[in-house]
């Protein structure tokens, strides 16, 4: 691929709550990057493989090494030797070893910094304008990993109360990685996703503006059969045959990632 920028600019998505769409969020972001003409790396640091899946890669998630199981916790090979290319983006899929891996990483020496240097030998290599990490619903090994390797962090999170507590724990989570590995991760936008015409979603939606309008955009993703069946296709929103008024959405993220990073 051929760069268009001097400098890759990362990006995790990431929020431990399982169920917020955050791989869906992640494919469209990227397939929104792609589609105003950056080159595009996709990360799928998911141990469950589900952006992998998404992007149709579903056949790779239970080949043998080397995959990206190996090669962060065996040193294995390299990132180049296992990047799939997709209509929209370069992806590195994920691999059901990933469940050992991320267990052999809480003990293995800067565990937690290998990721990044897997994808910073990759970026010797090849040149991208963005890397994209889609991130487990958890704050294990993983998403400190991507966190770590990114830099930047887009929250995903549904328009209800539960996503509070689930906000507070992400940050005191960011907080404890800044403070161990001296870094900073900074918070570049919230996403609202799948947001309902009804009273709890509005009472959300304004608790967001609320709570990070002055510091970070607000996005609203609203809940669209379209996003699904992009998804059944294996591609982004942008890819898809069918078009949806989320398009828009997506591509005010991907011009806010411009401008920020």
């Amino acid at each position: 691929m051929t760069s268009t920028t001097q400098t890759t600019r990362h990006v995790a998505v990431a929020l431990q709550k399982g169920g917020v769409g955050k791989t869906m969020v992640s494919i469209n972001v990227a397939g929104a990057l792609a589609n105003r003409g950056h080159d595009v790396l996709f990360v799928d640091t998911d141990p469950q493989g589900n952006a992998t899946e998404g992007l149709g890669f579903a056949d790779t998630y239970l080949e043998d090494a080397p995959h990206l199981a190996s090669i962060l916790a065996d040193g294995e090979g390299d990132l180049a030797d296992i990047v799939l290319e997709h209509e929209e983006m370069d992806v590195v899929p994920s691999n059901i070893d990933m469940f050992t891996a991320e267990a052999e990483l809480v003990s293995a020496m800067q565990g937690r910094r290998r990721l990044e240097r897997a994808v910073d030998g990759l970026l010797e290599e090849r040149d991208y304008d963005f890397v994209i990490y889609d991130t487990p619903p958890s704050l294990l090994v993983m998403t400190d990993s991507a966190l770590l390797a990114a830099g930047n962090v887009l929250i995903p999170a549904l328009a209800e109360e539960t996503s509070t507590r689930a906000l507070d724990i992400l940050f005191n989570q960011i907080d404890t990685i800044e403070a161990n590995f001296d870094t900073t991760v900074r918070e570049i936008g919230v996403v609202a996703n799948r947001v309902e015409p009804d009273g709890e979603s509005k009472r959300m939606m304004d608790w967001f503006e609320d709570t990070f309008g002055d510091a970070v955009p607000v996005f609203e993703v609203r809940k669209r059969v379209a996003l699904k069946r992009a998804w059944n296709n294996s591609v982004s929103i942008f890819e898809h045959d069918e078009s949806s008024d989320m398009e828009a959405v997506f591509d005010d993220i991907a011009a806010h990632l411009e401008a920020e990073l």
